[in-house]
């Protein structure tokens, strides 16, 4: 038997990736900072809105986000999000690979950092 996918989870990624693009093109227009800034800051409002929506449907017992979107927003540039969503929702903070995956996403969020804006 095969697994089929729920359609939810694409639902998820997709208004996961609107939100993100969405507050990237708001801040590029409404803002004078680096394009690197309002990426992260995109990406880290989608996630963390996220994590958000999916502690409570975790106290729900309702429709999760799945842990490959969370991973994913994380990993092109959501990290600040996560952690916030982590530990002011406290959520995901017993499982290790979400800080693994967070911290090797800040790694790359900082080399980028030093890269795109520092390094001048």
């Amino acid at each position: 038997m095969t697994k089929q996918r729920d359609p939810r989870n694409r639902a998820y990624a997709i208004g996961a990736v609107a939100l993100g693009i969405g507050v990237i093109i708001a801040l590029l227009f409404l803002t004078e900072l680096n394009w690197y800034i309002d990426w992260l800051l995109g990406w880290s409002v989608a996630l963390f809105i996220l994590y958000g929506i999916d502690k409570a449907q975790a106290k729900l017992n309702g429709w999760r986000v799945p842990e490959m979107v969370l991973h994913g927003l994380a990993l092109i540039g959501g990290f600040i999000g996560g952690w916030l969503g982590m530990f002011l929702f406290h959520h995901k903070t017993q499982k290790p690979l979400f800080k693994v995956v967070l911290a090797v996403a800040t790694i790359i969020g900082l080399v980028l950092l030093y890269y795109f804006i520092l390094r001048r």
